[in-house]
């Protein structure tokens, strides 16, 4: 085999790490949100009929608000990181020293020594595009977005949050009554809470086992808040 076939493998990198938390961020509201909803009408209501209508609106609402939220984020990143690109293209054209100095600054706390942060400095500027590049990524540490990513977001965050959602109503449309509901999707949403939990925390390089528990813990305790407020406002009502 020729040196010219013989070629390092690719390196792999995980390139859909913002699909991910989009998707994190949807599952984790979700997931406790409609469920402590539920479980607070489960305690002032005796239809399951009205939980699941009133959840069924809080998944679509809240997944449209994630959306939204999602959308505008995904924006609002695009301008700025568009408003700071002119900044640096204003200021190569119109402070060219400054920004020349600032480059070579730059690649001296890289490790070059002054002689060669000098030399490739003055090669960078040759190129105006580069350098504004360079400037971007280096000196105010902004990647260049895609553009598209905030309809992505949106649409993920959207989809994950109706997902969510449905796991703790679910269990509404098999049972009987209310209290019923409530066990069974208790039941189902701790043990999807404890699951999601643990591989958030994977993804995250935090502790899996402490991340399933404060996850559960987390949505346990909004249920719970949600459940007593609903029985101490229907007492009082009553």
């Amino acid at each position: 085999m020729t040196p010219i076939e013989t070629q390092a493998p690719a390196e792999k990198h995980l390139t859909s790490s913002a699909v991910l938390q989009d998707i994190v961020i949807g599952l984790s509201d979700g997931l406790t949100v409609p469920f402590a909803l539920a479980a607070g009408l489960s305690g002032a209501v005796q239809s399951s009929g009205l939980v699941i209508t009133a959840g069924l609106a809080e998944i679509v609402a809240g997944s449209i608000a994630m959306g939204l939220g999602g959308y505008l984020a995904g924006r609002t990143e695009v301008d700025h990181y568009a408003a700071e690109l002119a900044r640096e293209h204003e200021e190569v054209r119109t402070v060219p020293d400054v920004e020349r100095r600032e480059v070579q600054e730059l690649f001296v706390e890289m490790g070059l020594s002054e002689a060669t942060a000098a030399q490739a400095t003055g090669e960078l500027v040759q190129d105006p595009e580069q350098w504004v590049k360079f400037m971007m990524k280096y000196e105010l540490g902004l990647e260049e977005p895609d553009p598209k990513q905030a309809f992505k977001s949106a649409f993920t965050i959207a989809g994950a949050y109706a997902v969510g959602g449905l796991i703790p109503l679910s269990a509404y449309f098999l049972t009987a009554t209310p209290h019923q509901g409530l066990l069974w999707s208790g039941l189902i949403t701790l043990v999807c809470l404890l699951v999601f939990g643990f591989f958030k925390s994977r993804l995250t390089g935090q502790a899996p086992i402490a991340g399933a528990f404060k996850m559960a813990a987390t949505g346990a305790a909004a249920a719970a808040a949600a459940f007593y407020v609903a029985r101490l406002v229907q007492g009082h009502g009553g």
